[in-house]
C-alpha cells in the first residue's frame, strides 16, 4: 500500500498502521476507556441527511470563510496536536507547509516538537498556538509572549484537559514521550526500521516550548497521562480563561467547549470562538459528540461567537453538515495525522485535498454555489 492507494482518510488509518510501531500508532488511533465517544465523534454525522438541490447552475463555486479574522480557503482546520515529530520526522513543519498550500488554518500544541519561532518563520499562513495551562505561571506567560512576538494569529485555550483521561492503549504499550523501545514492543520498532532509523538518526526529540521550565517529555520520558495529570494546572476556571484572553490581546479562542452553559460563559469573557471538542474521544469516554451538541450550541450563542465543530471529521460531507447545521468550519486531529504519519508533508497535502475535492463536489451536488447556501434547511435528521 502506497501514498498512490490513498483515497480516504480511512486508508492513510491503514497505511499509518503498517508504518508505525505499534505503541505509536495507538497513541494517535487510541482514546480512553471502551472508545464509545471516539467512535461516537464519527458515527454522529450518519444521524443526518444532506437534501440536495438541483438545476442549480454550480459551474463556480466558492468554498472559503472567515475564520477569526483571517481568510481559509476552505472551512476546515487542521487542529493542534502534541508531539507530531513522534511520527513522523518532519512533524510540525510538515502540518504548517501543507496548510499553507492549500490555504487553511493549522495550529500546534503547547507539547508541539518545533517551536513557537520556527513554525512562524516557515509560513505566513494563519496559524494557531494551542495553551496547555500549566502550574508553572512563568511557563504560561512564557509561551504567551512568545507567540505574541512571532506573531501567531489566535490562541486556543485547551480546557477539558484537566487531569487525564484513561488511555488504555498507552498504558498496555507503555508509550511515553520520548518513546522508549520498551521490551513488549521491541520487536514492532525493529520490524519498522524506516520509523525507527528516522527517530534514532534524527534530530533529538524535544518539546522545545516548554525549554527552561519542564524537563518532562524531552529530558526525561514520561506518558502523556502522568504528564497531564502533574505538570497542567487543575484550579484552572473561568478567572484563568479571562485573565490569558486578556493577556493574549488578541482572537481567542477556547477548545472543549461542550454545554450550551460553557459557551454561554465563553461569549461572556470575549471569547471570539469556542471549539466543540471532547478531544478526540481521549478525555471523558461517554460523553456526547461535538456533532450531537452541535444544534443545541448554535442555537443558544450562533451569531454571538464563531463556532468550530473539532472531531470525528472523516469526510468532506461531514464537513458540509457541520456548516450547515450552524458551524463556521470543522477541524479534526486524526484527518490529517494518520496521513502524516504514513508519509510525512505529501501525506498532508494529499489528505487536505481529498476533504477539498470532497468538499467541491459535495457542494455541486448540494446544487450550492457558497458556504453561505448551506443552512438548516438542507439537513434532515433522522
Amino acid at each position: 500500500m502506497k501514498l498512490r492507494d490513498c483515497h480516504n482518510i480511512g486508508d492513510f488509518r491503514a497505511l499509518a498502521e503498517r508504518r508505525l510501531p505499534w505503541p505509536v500508532f495507538d497513541y494517535i488511533d487510541g482514546a480512553a476507556d471502551d472508545e464509545i465517544t471516539k467512535a461516537r465523534n464519527t458515527s454522529a454525522f450518519d444521524d443526518v441527511d444532506l437534501v440536495p438541490d438541483v438545476l442549480a447552475g454550480v459551474g463556480e463555486i466558492d468554498t472559503s470563510c472567515t475564520i477569526m479574522g483571517r481568510r481559509s480557503a476552505l472551512p476546515i482546520m487542521l487542529s493542534p496536536t502534541a508531539l507530531q515529530r513522534a511520527f513522523h520526522r518532519d512533524g510540525e513543519r510538515a502540518v504548517a507547509l501543507a496548510a499553507e498550500k492549500f490555504g487553511v488554518w493549522f495550529g500546534i500544541s503547547s507539547l508541539a516538537t518545533h517551536s513557537i519561532e520556527e513554525i512562524a518563520a516557515l509560513t505566513g499562513g494563519p496559524k494557531l498556538f494551542q495553551l496547555y495551562v500549566h502550574k508553572d505561571k512563568g511557563l504560561n506567560a512564557s509561551m504567551i509572549e512568545r507567540c505574541q512576538d512571532a506573531k501567531f494569529d489566535a490562541l486556543a485555550l485547551t480546557v477539558d484537559t484537566i487531569v487525564s483521561g484513561k488511555r488504555e492503549r498507552c498504558l498496555r504499550s507503555g508509550f511515553t514521550t520520548p518513546p522508549r523501545f520498551t521490551p513488549s514492543a521491541l520487536w514492532s520498532y525493529a520490524t519498522r526500521p524506516r520509523w525507527t532509523m528516522d527517530y534514532v538518526l534524527g534530530p533529538k526529540f524535544r518539546l522545545p516550548n516548554l525549554d527552561g521550565y519542564v524537563q518532562e517529555g524531552t529530558g526525561r520520558p514520561v506518558s502523556i497521562q502522568d504528564y497531564f495529570n502533574t505538570m497542567l494546572d487543575t484550579n484552572m476556571d473561568w478567572d484563568t480563561a479571562a485573565r490569558i484572553r486578556q493577556d493574549w490581546g488578541g482572537p481567542f479562542a477556547l477548545k472543549g467547549i461542550m454545554s450550551v452553559a460553557d459557551a454561554r460563559r465563553a461569549v461572556e469573557i470575549g471569547a471570539d470562538a469556542i471549539m466543540i471538542s471532547n478531544h478526540g474521544g481521549r478525555q471523558l469516554d461517554g460523553s456526547r459528540a461535538p456533532f450531537d451538541q452541535l444544534r443545541e450550541i448554535v442555537d443558544a450563542v450562533g451569531g454571538e461567537i464563531e463556532i468550530i465543530l473539532d472531531g470525528g471529521v472523516r469526510r468532506g460531507t461531514h464537513v458540509l453538515k457541520s456548516v450547515a447545521a450552524g458551524a463556521t468550519a470543522a477541524s479534526g486531529g486524526r484527518l490529517y495525522l494518520y496521513a502524516l504519519a504514513a508519509v510525512g508533508q505529501a501525506g498532508v497535502e494529499r489528505a487536505v485535498n481529498i476533504l477539498k475535492e470532497e468538499i467541491e463536489r459535495g457542494m455541486q451536488l448540494m446544487g450550492v454555489t457558497s458556504l453561505s447556501q448551506l443552512t438548516p434547511d438542507r439537513l434532515r435528521w433522522r
